[in-house]
């Protein structure tokens, strides 16, 4: 049966690979604040101490280096720091243990474990990782916008190169989210978590004939630039609370230093630098 990267052929001599929540979409924030933070305080009975919880729980999630990292281990992270300062999370050595040791983090994955090991923790991280779900599947599309600029970005990239969504999020809310805003229009495929890791799919997209150096992935957490590096093309960041300028520059000047041969050296380090200033 063939795959969305069978079917996809290469139009242009650049490739935008273009992350969705946090980066184009404005949907990171609120999911934390609203969803992910709450739906832990509310599943643990956390309220005694909900304000500096949740503080942290952002921290962790969106503001330092460690944005953008998987649920279940942003959860381990959380639990384990609550257990040491606040109160008793019972079983949480389990919680970690999976993390730690399971080859894949989702929903179906920890169902497993729990088959395997009935641990009140492990059962209520499931809990609230369904929770959170619902939660999220409940914001209208008026709370989920895409950030200033990026339309206009995206249209203005794909006079150039190919376009390509390359992100962990779920393909249903990338098609929903994308669609609703017309960024669709300037976009040449989608690959979405049901395809692979990002690294994956960057890897994919060279197979088509792209030279790594014509290349850029454009992302705001760490792991975009890991995706990245680890495939040797480049990266733009799009900075946490910085985002429309972000956008702005990535028209005025990454596109144009891509295409020109400009970018690597000095550009490319600046915005590293940038990128990794930004969260700590």
């Amino acid at each position: 049966m063939s795959t969305i990267l069978d079917n996809f052929q290469k139009k242009k001599d650049w490739l935008f690979c273009i992350d969705s929540d946090g980066c184009a979409m404005d949907t990171m924030d609120i999911k934390h604040i609203r969803c992910f933070g709450p739906c832990m305080v509310d599943e643990w009975g956390l309220s005694q101490w909900k304000a500096p919880i949740l503080d942290r729980w952002n921290d962790i999630n969106l503001y330092t280096m460690t944005r953008g990292i998987n649920r279940f281990k942003g959860l381990a992270m959380a639990l384990k720091e609550i257990h040491e300062q606040y109160c008793d999370i019972e079983g949480i050595e389990a919680l970690q243990r999976w993390v730690a040791e399971s080859p894949e983090l989702s929903n179906p994955a920890l169902e497993k474990a729990i088959e395997e090991n009935d641990n009140v923790c492990l059962k209520k991280a499931l809990s609230w990782s369904r929770k959170v779900n619902e939660s999220i599947n409940a914001l209208s599309f008026d709370e989920k916008k895409p950030f200033d600029g990026v339309k206009e970005a995206l249209a203005y990239a794909n006079q150039f190169g190919d376009v390509a969504i390359v992100s962990s999020a779920n393909r249903q809310a990338v098609d929903e989210e994308w669609g609703r805003y017309g960024l669709l229009d300037h976009v040449d495929i989608i690959l979405a978590q049901d395809v692979g890791s990002k690294a994956f799919c960057i890897q994919e997209l060279l197979k088509k004939g792209y030279d790594k150096d014509k290349v850029l992935m454009t992302g705001d957490a760490p792991g975009d630039k890991d995706a990245a590096e680890k495939n040797g093309v480049y990266y733009y960041p799009i900075l946490v609370r910085r985002e429309k300028e972000s956008w702005e520059e990535f028209v005025g000047a990454a596109v144009g230093k891509l295409v020109d041969g400009s970018y690597g050296g000095d550009y490319q380090q600046q915005k590293l630098k940038e990128f990794t200033e930004n969260l700590k």
